[in-house]
């Protein structure tokens, strides 16, 4: 809605959300459930959506391309991690030192050397 409600509470977990759709698909990661299945490889998905940016994979479609250096992606996100490259932003915050990164994945990777 557009007043910021969210009445439709998962009963599983503390999750609300605004629109009845939006907690069926939450629902999923509960139950397990992956209606969404993958005709090339059989691996499943629990939305639509997410099959079919999959599917890229198997089609080396790439349509988000980069307008400064023209670099092509199959994900809208992988895109705007990019970006960060040309502008020279690190919004990747390492919560343990002051390292930042300027991609998400050199992040996760940085953690993996703090010993907790």
């Amino acid at each position: 809605t557009h007043t910021g409600e969210r009445p439709y509470k998962c009963h599983l977990c503390s999750d609300s959300f605004s629109q009845r759709n939006t907690l069926t698909k939450h629902l999923r990661i509960h139950s397990g459930e992956r209606p969404y299945k993958c005709d090339v490889c059989l691996k499943s998905f629990t939305q639509k959506s997410t099959l079919e940016c999959h599917m890229r994979v198997h089609t080396g479609e790439r349509p988000y391309q980069c307008l400064v250096c023209l670099k092509s992606f199959s994900k809208k996100n992988t895109l705007n991690d990019h970006m960060h490259t040309h502008t020279g932003e690190r919004p990747y915050q390492c919560p343990s030192c002051t390292e930042a990164f300027v991609q998400r994945v050199h992040l996760r990777r940085h953690l993996l050397q703090h010993v907790c």
